[in-house]
């Protein structure tokens, strides 16, 4: 007779000790605040639907089917569209070869991907200390030593930070920056900042994770060459579809030595056999058929008016003590108001104001100790006239009496100073 089977045991399944600190992104948690209807959202990060390419897309999308009979069959990365990087890096200053172009399922996909490659376990890493946590997420299985250095919102990353601890000794795996339309901080890099942090990852021998999602998006003129196109030896490039056509196409890349560039298709393969060749071959379709340069216009030209509706409602209602960015890229203005606790200012904004924000604690890399009385606003989602009333709602809960400052439209605007 077969003896029963023992109780199931009331532990859970072993699983990597890595994970045993594993918790929620702040950001995830601040979402289930922000899933109420009706709430006018300044906080989630992402591009305006009514401005996603559709007709174009859908006639490619017909034009795919209709001529590519492997289309929705297993693939490998097209080449097409590697050519159609290669065009936009370009734009960005940088010179490349199809070679040394990587295509990833999105930007996050990237991060991981190179994380897993350059960043052996403890490993020190240095980022800025108000970031993008996409890439400390990726790299949290590999437990690395994170270092921080300062930000400025007017020229973004401290190199002098960064230069003082290379000149100390610290060797990272990588440092991570955004030179153009930081997340959070809405700055854009100085072309002569971009040249000095190209001159330390060649002169220190330390790999720059240049983060450039928001590179084609640059609205007071050309914004400056990215950072690869100054040193392409130490400067790993990473790009996304997701803010110049649609997020849900998963689509990205990176620009790297070809040699890197091999050793990122074999990492890929062990946690995703294929690609979307259906996504990559009509994205490259909609490149191939359409006026990618008129599309991008079109994108600035009406997130330009959203960053001056935003900046103009701030200088007209916060506080006059208060700071923030003027973004020349992205879809972020960082704000900054004294005395003022931002994450218990989020719940009073959403329950008595119907508004919503990132609070800036969820941006810190050292576990919340900076940011508390920042916020990050997002103005890509929302229309002009949605924004003078939602940034209108946000002042009278900073500050109820203040007065209302009239000032021209058009200007960039910091802590309520105007300069054409």
């Amino acid at each position: 007779m077969t003896p029963p089977l023992p109780p199931a045991a009331a532990e859970e399944i072993p699983q990597a000790a890595w994970t045993r600190d594993l918790k929620q992104s702040s950001l995830r948690e601040i979402h289930t605040l922000l899933s109420r209807p009706g709430l006018l959202s300044f906080a989630l990060g992402m591009p305006a639907e009514e401005l996603f390419p559709v007709r174009a897309y859908a006639r490619a999308a017909r034009h795919v089917l209709r001529t590519e009979p492997g289309a929705l069959q297993y693939g490998l990365p097209l080449r097409r569209l590697r050519t159609h990087v290669v065009e936009l890096m370009a734009r960005r200053g940088v010179q490349c070869t199809e070679a040394e172009v990587f295509l990833t399922s999105g930007a996050q996909h990237a991060m991981s991907l190179l994380g897993t490659l350059l960043v052996t376990p403890g490993a020190t890493v240095v980022v800025e200390e108000m970031a993008y946590d996409g890439m400390l997420n990726a790299l949290r299985p590999l437990q690395p030593r994170v270092l921080t250095v300062p930000s400025d919102l007017e020229t973004g990353m401290d190199l002098d930070a960064l230069e003082a601890l290379l000149a100390g000794g610290e060797r990272p795996a990588l440092v991570y920056a955004i030179p153009e339309g930081h997340n959070p901080l809405g700055t854009s890099m100085p072309a002569a900042n971009r040249r000095r942090l190209a001159e330390l990852a060649a002169r220190y021998g330390v790999p720059v994770i240049e983060d450039d999602a928001y590179g084609l998006l640059g609205y007071d003129g050309e914004p400056p060459a990215a950072v690869r196109a100054l040193e392409p030896r130490w400067t790993l490039y990473v790009g996304s579809f997701s803010k110049i056509t649609a997020p849900a196409l998963r689509s990205g890349w990176v620009v790297a030595p070809p040699g890197m560039v091999q050793r990122l298709s074999i990492l890929k393969q062990g946690s995703d056999l294929d690609v979307c060749s259906f996504a990559q071959r009509t994205l490259a379709a909609f490149l191939d058929r359409e006026d990618v340069g008129a599309h991008l216009a079109r994108l600035r030209g009406a997130y330009t008016a959203r960053r001056d509706a935003m900046l103009a409602a701030l200088a007209a209602h916060f506080p006059a003590d208060a700071r923030w960015s003027c973004p020349r890229a992205g879809m972020f203005v960082w704000a900054q108001t004294p005395g003022t606790d931002t994450t218990a200012l989020l719940r009073r904004a959403v329950e008595e104001a119907g508004v919503a924000f990132i609070p800036g604690r969820a941006f810190c890399a050292r576990g919340g100790e900076r940011g508390g009385d920042a916020l990050r606003l997002n103005f890509s989602r929302t229309t002009p006239d949605q924004i003078h009333d939602g940034i209108a709602r946000l002042g009278r809960l900073l500050h109820p009496s203040g007065p209302v400052i009239a000032l021209p439209a058009g200007f960039c605007l910091r802590g309520g100073a105007a300069a054409e």
